[in-house]
């Protein structure tokens, strides 16, 4: 069994990244193309978030291959607290409400969980 690598989580976070600008370009063009309410888009925006963090914790439970469960929620969490950070940086300042962030923050811990658990 490998022991606490960061690499693993850097590895994991990379990829999820990866995966959620593909996706949002994705919906981008969606958009674009075929005229989405806004309720469709943030249905979808929530589903990169699940994708992305589940594959995170995913990723960090093979790697890691102990106590996948809470290898997964710091995965979600530490997805989490990079997407707010740059949107920190990018807004100057935190914009959406104390109860988006705690409904985005739970979304991406139970994602990391059940890609954790599913590894």
């Amino acid at each position: 069994m490998e022991r606490f690598n960061p690499k693993v989580f850097l590895r994991s976070l990379l990829l999820s990244y990866l995966l959620s600008g593909i996706l949002l370009v994705v919906i981008s063009f969606a958009l674009y193309r075929f005229r989405l309410k806004e309720s469709q888009i943030q249905m979808a925006v929530i589903l990169v978030y699940v994708l992305s963090c589940a594959l995170a914790g995913f990723l960090t439970g093979k790697g890691i291959r102990r106590q996948r469960f809470l290898c997964g929620l710091m995965a979600g969490i530490l997805y989490f607290a990079i997407l707010l950070a740059v949107s920190f940086l990018m807004e100057k300042g935190i914009a959406p409400s104390i109860q988006q962030m705690v409904t985005v923050l739970a979304i991406c811990a139970g994602s990391g969980v059940l890609g954790g658990v599913l590894s």
